[in-house]
């Protein structure tokens, strides 16, 4: 049978793997309710986005896909202030837990310091750089 090795797909047979795929997952292990999820810094109504996180809640885990910050809000814990709101939509939706993944060492120590913790790496994932994959259990209120 042959195999085809393509750099650009036709998006019907990208959708037709998805779909089986998630459908199998769905048939093995219940129905992920997937759903999207964005944080946004936004200081100026109307304005530009400054900073945002994007990511999804399925299976009752937060995932986040993309967390970013623009320099003038670095530093200033916003990375934490956007993590923590996911979290909390997280929890509103049914989830426990929570994971990100960075070869950022400093996006690392940002992750860390709001309690994720490392569970697994992949060493010179760029360069020397290693790529960590942390999560965090979620719990509702104090």
């Amino acid at each position: 049978m042959p195999i085809e090795v393509l750099e650009q797909a036709d998006p019907a047979d990208l959708d037709r793997v998805l779909r089986q795929l998630t459908a199998f997952n769905a048939a093995e292990v219940g129905e992920p309710d997937r759903r999207p999820l964005a944080v946004l810094l936004r200081p100026e109504a109307g304005g530009p986005v400054t900073g945002g996180l994007v990511g999804f809640t399925a299976w009752n885990w937060l995932f986040t896909g993309q967390l970013w910050l623009a320099e003038a809000e670095r530093g200033k814990g916003m990375a934490g202030r956007l993590l923590a709101e996911a979290e909390a939509e997280a929890l509103r939706r049914g989830c426990h837990s929570a994971w990100i993944d960075t070869f950022n060492p400093v996006a690392k120590r940002a992750y860390e310091a709001a309690g994720y913790a490392v569970f697994g790496s992949l060493p010179r994932f760029v360069g020397e750089r290693t790529r960590f994959f942390l999560s965090k259990a979620l719990h509702p209120g104090p």
